[in-house]
């Protein structure tokens, strides 16, 4: 495949099997543990985990995207999971942790920036394909 980037589409299968383990964490281990509003928020992490990881999935995937641009989205989109999901992971785990998390929670928008930014590069570099 030309333009086929095996590291990509590697991370993300695997992070993608790392989100089933943490989305079933959640949803089993966590009900007794948080309330409903943290389970939902960890919810939230997951869910914005597994669409970004998709993504990267088919973009790794894609040989029409040039391989910077691919790697620079890869970079934005991995940002944005370690800060946003990730933030989102120890919020919702406030109450059982032994530090307090809410000293944090200035990273979760940052991590949804580096989303934003991610998505506006690919939308900017598909404008540019002839």
């Amino acid at each position: 495949m030309e333009n086929f980037n095996k590291k990509i589409v590697v991370i993300a299968a695997f992070l993608g099997a790392l989100t089933i383990a943490i989305g079933a964490f959640g949803a089993h281990g966590l009900k007794e543990l948080v309330d409903a509003n943290a389970l939902k928020s960890f919810e939230t992490g997951v869910r914005y985990q597994m669409y970004h990881i998709i993504v990267l999935l088919v973009i790794g995937l894609t040989p029409i995207i040039p391989l910077k641009v691919k790697k620079t989205i890869f970079l934005f989109f991995i940002i944005g999971i370690l800060l946003f999901s990730g933030s989102i992971y120890l919020l919702s785990l406030n109450a059982i942790l032994p530090f307090n998390a809410k000293s944090i929670a200035f990273i979760t928008p940052i991590g949804g920036l580096s989303f934003i930014i991610g998505w506006f590069y690919l939308c900017y570099s598909f404008s540019k394909i002839k």
